[in-house]
């Protein structure tokens, strides 16, 4: 799996803190940044099929 490397502001890394470990939905920020980029770019696609940029095919 390629790595990249991203500055990601204080207040943003806090907040997926939150959310990472024994008790967060998240074993470690990779998953949890890996999960939302997910999310971001489904919602995209969603936004562009309404929108009719984007076929059924892709």
């Amino acid at each position: 799996m390629p790595k990249i490397s991203v500055e990601v502001p204080a207040e943003l890394l806090d907040d997926i803190d939150k959310h990472v470990g024994e008790d967060g939905k998240f074993v470690n920020r990779s998953e949890a940044i890996r999960a939302s980029v997910r999310k971001t770019l489904d919602m995209l696609d969603d936004i562009d099929k309404r929108q009719g940029r984007l076929d059924d095919d892709q």
